[in-house]
């Protein structure tokens, strides 16, 4: 019991033993990994360490590595530390995360020990969904959404998300549809003003959802991108990401009123009611610009994503022909600067 991460778990657990398990899953890009521990004397059998370490060398598996990309992550794991030790205790059994034991940084290195959701009841993870799969995804979204609605996300990633704009300048410079290069400024303009914001989880894939085989129940993992926004952001995500594209066309508009039905009713059960309305038009209408913008994306980090697919672009065409219209029908009057590199090394 010498190496530092099994003292720190048994010091988070107060366990008389912990026995170091297989590795679960190496973190992107070589910054560590996730742990299971066995435990001996303690409330729980087992418990999930994520360990980060930051590589010497940094070997981004797209080849998307310089110091910005090295900077978000490393600001990416201070924000997930935050987020377990300031805000995950307030989310309810509807809005399920794992609970967390302890944090701490030594040196260079990161330790958040978890409860381990396989043993809480959420051992199954899926690649693909079906509609109701889908659905209570989308629910958990909504109550998570719904519970954080206009709270300032302190301690968070001020716009939540990977993806979004002001932390990803390389990847808006590789767009060769000038289409999609022009508009982006007005895409990220229009999700970042939105009025009605609440703390986004900000990597809404389905990978990141963990289900429970004997009931109609989720739980969510993976917090580094987490922050404000308009939910949208995570709506148009975890869509594209468990959803075919015949089944994204076919089903979306069934699984969005699912979401928004269930936000409307999230809302009115914390007291929060009044905004309702005003809310789901906003997010509403913000919904395709949110696929838009995730396209935008794509289209500039990986060109040959499987998520990049006819009915996108489809999508994205046409949200920015009506930004184009309403901005007076110039191609041009989209365009923007490209953010600064000290604007976007922070993140």
């Amino acid at each position: 019991m010498s190496d530092a991460p099994t003292r720190f778990v048994l010091q988070a657990t107060g366990a008389r033993d912990a026995v170091r398990g297989p590795v679960v899953q190496s973190l992107w890009s070589g910054y560590g990994e996730i742990v299971r521990y066995h435990l001996e004397g303690a409330d729980v059998p087992t418990v999930i360490l994520k360990h980060i370490v930051f590589p010497d060398e940094l070997d981004h598996p797209r080849g998307w590595s310089n110091d910005r990309s090295h900077q978000r992550k490393v600001r990416s794991y201070q924000v997930e530390m935050a987020w377990y030790r300031d805000w995950a205790g307030q989310c309810g059994p509807d809005s399920r995360v794992p609970r967390c034991l302890a944090t701490a940084t030594i040196g260079d290195e990161h330790l958040i020990v978890l409860e381990d959701l396989d043993a809480a009841g959420f051992p199954l993870r899926r690649e693909h969904l079906t509609r109701t799969q889908a659905r209570l995804c989308l629910h958990w979204l909504a109550r998570f959404h719904a519970r954080f609605m206009h709270q300032a996300p302190t301690g968070l990633w001020p716009e939540g998300s990977y993806w979004h704009l002001a932390t990803r300048p390389d990847e808006w410079a590789a767009i060769e549809d000038l289409a999609i290069r022009d508009a982006a400024p007005a895409l990220d303009t229009a999700l970042t003003g939105a009025r009605h914001r609440t703390v986004v989880h900000g990597d809404a894939k389905v990978a990141n959802f963990c289900f429970a085989p004997d009931r109609d129940a989720v739980a969510a993992v993976d917090f580094q991108y987490v922050g404000g926004g308009c939910g949208m952001r995570d709506v148009a995500y975890f869509l594209g990401s468990c959803l075919d594209e015949r089944e994204q066309e076919d089903w979306e508009a069934e699984l969005l009123d699912a979401y928004f039905a269930a936000l409307v009713a999230a809302l009115h059960a914390g007291g929060k009611g009044d905004a309702a309305g005003a809310i789901e038009r906003e997010w509403r209408a913000l919904f395709p610009v949110a696929q838009a913008d995730f396209y935008r994306f794509l289209v500039g980090w990986m060109p040959d994503h499987w998520k990049i697919h006819d009915y996108s672009r489809r999508t994205a065409l046409e949200v920015i022909r009506r930004l184009q219209e309403a901005g007076g029908g110039e191609r041009g009057s989209t365009s923007g600067s490209m953010p600064s590199s000290s604007a976007t090394s922070s993140q």
